[in-house]
């Protein structure tokens, strides 16, 4: 921190650049393109996945790696992407990043197994990294906090319905002829390049950093990639490969925690830290942090699967499943927009985390009743809850964050909140993704079981290709996804206590109006 204050005294960062508000609506149509672009693809794909893994012979826990590689490439790539648009100019970065993005959707639709497919994903997920962490830079550099609860609006509603509106578009392009599962992947390709012509000619902006000279943290990005990644690889073997308690166990857990410490000793040592860990100390900072992680884990983790129920459990087709999820999409887009606008008009922001967290909770809980008997009307009306909680809390966890910084860490600081959303959106698909399989596994086994040895071997290829099993296997595998969704809810439920509870700890310091940090405001 000594070497950033000294530096801060050497060189003067250039004063914002002020823009009118058509200004920022000419910038924000590239960038919620580009934006809506990245989070649609780690969705998309959720109602296509039954067909896709169906279709190149894959398991329940390549199903969830599928979706789990490009949100972890996503997670490990955010702080770095966030950290380098304080250091370099922020419209290069953000259109690299869609470039990369690009090639990664087109090499996953051309993948021909699911290893390649995965592998694919993984470049996807670098290239979403860098546009949602540079969109976050991008809105915090020309916007004050005061005024950009109202555009933060509009982002939180383009985040919220690209992750609900995923599994529809998916299932709409998995169940129309001629199209069929690769499209997933290559319908983002236009809308991203959409974008990139419409940042080239529309964002012009100056690149304010706090030093002549940047530093690039690579050991950081190492260490941070290692340490994010560990726990996830585990959770994928656990109860497989090895026992959940076993010597394995221990040394994924050893060298996690191994390398959470270096992290740590690296970041407060390093003058341009890929995490501030200063930034992370302040107490509004940290508690959005342990927000966004809980709020990650309920909304990827739930979502994610809610597309399998209904065509596993349900019989549903994947347009079906995706037009029974509208109401969650509908709720995350009232939520957003109501909660944005009325923020921005009060200045006040913590009821609605609260609000918010409280539905989002009891949207969980009700779904943690479902099983495959349950009407689907029912699973809807529980959905706009979990929406109506989702879409408050979004964007306004990053609002509140940003609030606390100067425009010159608005990047990094962005970065950390949409770093740990995302980590928590990972460690949920995992975690969830893993004790759906088991529960799927205990059961299918154990009832297979007792029909006798034919039908035990009729279960031996995917479970999720329910159409090709025998009609007494399919009824078993369907009842036991059905049952075992209600369980990953339930556990998504107590995780989303933790958004509660950190809502109603934080001090609630109004959105200031200044793109710079004053004086007035560090007393505050």
């Amino acid at each position: 921190m000594q070497l950033e204050e000294s530096a801060t005294k050497t060189v003067a960062p250039p004063a914002p650049t002020a823009y009118t508000h058509r200004e920022i609506m000419e910038v924000l149509v590239g960038l919620l393109a580009a934006l809506f672009t990245a989070i649609i693809s780690s969705t998309i794909v959720s109602n296509a996945l039954p067909t896709i893994i169906a279709d190149l012979n894959g398991s329940q826990t390549q199903y969830t790696w599928v979706v789990t590689a490009s949100l972890l490439a996503m997670t490990v790539s955010t702080p770095v992407w966030g950290k380098l648009s304080d250091l370099f100019n922020k419209k290069l970065l953000v259109q690299v990043s869609i470039i990369i993005f690009v090639i990664g959707s087109v090499l996953a639709g051309l993948s021909q197994n699911v290893p390649e497919l995965i592998a694919m994903r993984v470049i996807q997920g670098l290239g979403m990294g860098g546009l949602t962490a540079n969109a976050q830079s991008i809105i915090g550099s020309i916007i004050p906090p005061r005024e950009r609860g109202r555009y933060s609006g509009y982002m939180g509603a383009t985040m919220a319905v690209a992750t609900v509106s995923g599994p529809l578009v998916g299932g709409l392009i998995v169940d129309t002829p001629g199209l069929g599962w690769r499209w997933t992947f290559y319908v983002c390709v236009p809308l991203a390049l959409m974008s990139l012509v419409v940042l080239q000619k529309y964002l012009h902006i100056a690149t304010t950093r706090r030093q002549d000279k940047a530093r690039v943290d690579y050991v950081g990005i190492v260490l941070i990639a290692i340490a994010a990644s560990l726990p996830l690889i585990w959770v994928s073997f656990a109860g497989d490969a090895f026992a959940w308690m076993s010597w394995q166990t221990a040394a994924f857990w050893a060298a996690t925690i191994v390398a959470t410490v270096l992290v740590v000793r690296v970041e407060l040592r390093h003058p341009e830290p890929m995490v501030p860990i200063g930034v992370i100390r302040e107490r509004t900072t940290a508690l959005a942090i342990v927000g966004s992680i809980a709020v990650g884990v309920a909304i990827f983790g739930g979502s994610v699967f809610i597309g399998q129920y209904f065509q596993v459990a349900g019989g549903r087709t994947p347009t079906q499943a995706g037009l029974l999820t509208i109401p969650l999409m509908m709720g995350s887009l009232v939520g957003t927009l109501v909660s944005g606008r009325l923020i921005t008009k009060t200045g006040r922001w913590k009821r609605f985390l609260i609000i918010g967290s409280t539905l989002l909770i009891v949207g969980l809980a009700l779904l943690s009743t479902i099983d495959h008997t349950t009407p689907e009307w029912h699973a809807m009306i529980f959905l706009a809850f979990m929406g109506l909680g989702m879409g408050m809390l979004l964007q306004n966890y990053v609002l509140v964050v940003q609030n606390t910084v100067d425009v010159s860490q608005v990047g990094a600081t962005s970065a950390v909140v949409a770093f740990f959303r995302s980590l928590g959106g990972t460690i949920g698909v995992s975690v969830l993704g893993a004790i759906l399989a088991a529960q799927v596994k205990d059961d299918v086994t154990s009832k297979l079981a007792a029909l006798g040895p034919s039908a035990s071997g009729a279960g031996g290829g995917s479970l999720l290709d329910v159409k090709n099993l025998p009609p007494e296997v399919a009824e078993i595998v369907r009842s036991a996804y059905g049952d075992a969704t209600g369980t990953i809810f339930l556990v998504a439920a107590v995780i989303a206590l933790l958004s509660l509870a950190a809502s109603l700890l934080m001090k609630e310091v109004p959105l200031r109006t200044t793109l710079a940090k004053t004086t007035e405001d560090v007393s505050a």
